[in-house]
């Protein structure tokens, strides 16, 4: 992979930003050197990690708690929502496992609903993409999909799919920030007025 990589080593430089709790056996990689090949120009191989040092785990809720949403402050950070704080899938934890995760988006999925894309492609989970993101920054000084955004395989509690990534906003209006979102289905409760 070369250094599409990010293993014990890669996350022990995102030190102090995140204090990772890499097991201390770390688990097999589940790919076939085949596939590493075929991914290695656009995708990482990450080491994905469960806990903190001090014990907390790794999810969304954690992740924003110490980067904060105020770009003023410090950078990077999230971007300043707070919709979600009440939905189930900012709580879920990371795994101690390996994972590929592609670097940039499929240029003919740009602008299909995700219910197309579902039918040939699968979604990361959204703690994977936050995780992914903060990781790529800090050991590697990469901006994952920095203007794109990312489907992902969570669902808030009405069913709209969420959607993450675009930390800056290519016309400048928005502050920076890695957002997540949800994509609003057409519901009954949708209509004009004139």
């Amino acid at each position: 992979m070369g250094n599409q990589f990010i293993g014990p080593e890669e996350l022990r430089d995102c030190i102090p930003a995140l204090l990772l709790e890499v097991p201390a056996e770390v688990p097999e990689i589940p790919y076939s050197e085949e596939k590493l090949k075929e991914c290695s120009q656009h995708y990482y191989l990450i080491l994905g990690v469960s806990s903190f040092t001090d014990g907390t785990k790794v999810t969304c809720r954690s992740l924003k708690g110490i980067f904060g949403k105020d770009p003023d402050v410090s950078e990077p950070c999230f971007y300043n929502q707070d919709w979600y704080d009440q939905e189930n899938f900012i709580d879920i934890p990371m795994s101690d496992e390996w994972y590929l995760i592609r670097k940039d988006v499929f240029e003919d999925s740009r602008a299909v609903m995700p219910e197309e894309l579902k039918k040939s492609l699968s979604f990361p989970s959204a703690i994977r993409c936050c995780y992914s993101f903060f990781v790529a920054w800090f050991s590697k000084g990469e901006k994952l999909w920095y203007h794109d955004f990312v489907w992902c395989s969570d669902v808030d509690h009405n069913g709209d799919r969420i959607y993450v990534g675009k930390y800056n906003d290519v016309d400048g209006v928005n502050k920076n920030g890695f957002s997540i979102h949800r994509h609003l289905a057409l519901r009954p409760c949708y209509g004009a007025i004139d």
